[in-house]
């Protein structure tokens, strides 16, 4: 039975992880940092069964990383944790460099300091954003890089410092540059989920309007329950190297969000452009019809914008085998909505049936 280590298991990429390798048979370790508030929520189902463990440990702290890695000993090192929201680290870029960046080094040198360099294979969790202000279009593994944020500086360094250890150390070290790759999962700060979960919440008269900023931003957007297979390719690979993750496929900001209100049942059309762009409501619930909900705010551009991310995959299609195309756009978005139309009616119905109580005990209807 091999052993597998991923780093940032709580998060939407390492729950998906987790279940694909348990499926694989592969006894997985998981590290977690502790903290005041414990979110294992993605991961809850996986705790308790015979092949799922976790570890406290911290990419902040070196010799954290090193007492589990020589704990565990693994076959295989995921290394997904990061701080991974653009806008965050323009807010929080030393954090976001100590953990995207000398994080990723602390990785390599404790399987260095557990002598597993050998033995131990190790994936890198890089990202499109590495490509920034982009050069060329669509982008694959011989694209220039131009880091746009402060949390793609740090990233290209995860990127090149892998590589480094790679050739100089012969090591099995090899990064996926994951272009964006969405579900269920994702957390609520990320547009993609602010987008289905507001859809949700206007549709059920639970919120007025969604504010975004660039609706004309370019992405390439996946299903990360998708994704998670072909980091486990790269790593099953002959040799070690880099490959783009992504479905070839590009879409807007605004395409995502008018596919989104219509799972939701409602229909949008935009007017104006820019700063002054809305998303009028043409069909849907009584009341809605004529109503702006969707709307832009400066508050949500960056200081530095990316606005053209497109992946090539051919590379992985070619020499992994990887099927880039199991869940469509179109499939995706909808997975997403279904997802939070039930997250919002359980949580409305919730909150109604605290609202009653509390209005039962104040007239001393029940004690």
């Amino acid at each position: 039975m091999k052993t597998a280590l991923i780093t940032g298991v709580t998060g939407q990429d390492g729950s998906y992880l987790s279940e694909f390798l348990m499926g694989k048979g592969y006894d997985v370790h998981g590290i977690i940092r502790r903290s005041s508030v414990d979110f294992r929520e993605r991961i809850a189902h996986l705790e308790g069964k015979p092949h799922f463990h976790l570890h406290y440990a911290d990419l902040g702290d070196s010799m954290s990383i090193v007492k589990v890695v020589d704990k565990v000993r693994p076959d295989e090192i995921y290394n997904l944790a990061a701080q991974s929201h653009v806008q965050v680290s323009f807010d929080s870029p030393e954090f976001t460099a100590d953990v995207d960046a000398t994080g990723v080094l602390r990785v390599l040198e404790a399987v260095r300091a557990c002598h597993l360099e050998k033995t131990c294979r190790i994936y890198q969790a890089s990202t499109s954003e590495l490509y920034g202000k982009v050069e060329e279009v669509p982008q694959n593994e011989n694209t220039p890089f131009h880091p746009y944020s402060p949390y793609a500086v740090a990233k290209l360094y995860g990127f090149w410092i892998v590589k480094e250890y790679r050739e100089a150390y012969d090591m099995f070290c090899c990064s996926g540059i994951l272009f964006n790759h969405e579900s269920e999962r994702r957390g609520e700060t990320f547009v993609t989920r602010k987008i289905t979960l507001a859809a949700a919440r206007i549709s059920q008269g639970l919120q007025d309007c969604l504010y975004l900023g660039n609706l004309d931003s370019l992405r390439d957007w996946g299903y990360a329950k998708d994704y998670v297979e072909c980091m486990w390719l790269i790593l099953q690979n002959d040799k070690p190297e880099d490959f783009v993750i992504a479905t070839g496929v590009q879409h807007s900001v605004r395409e995502f969000t008018k596919l989104a209100f219509h799972h939701a049942g409602i229909e949008l059309e935009f007017e104006g452009k820019g700063i002054d762009e809305k998303g009028i409501c043409v069909k849907g619930p009584d009341g809605l019809i004529g109503k702006t909900l969707v709307a832009v705010s400066k508050d949500f551009y960056r200081p530095t914008d990316v606005v053209n991310l497109w992946g090539d995959p051919t590379k992985a299609k070619a020499k992994l085998g990887w099927n880039p195309a199991r869940t469509s756009f179109e499939e995706l978005v909808k997975i997403m909505v279904d997802h939070d139309m039930a997250k919002v009616a359980s949580e409305g119905a919730a909150a109604k049936v605290r609202m009653n109580l509390a209005e039962y005990l104040e007239k001393g209807i029940v004690k």
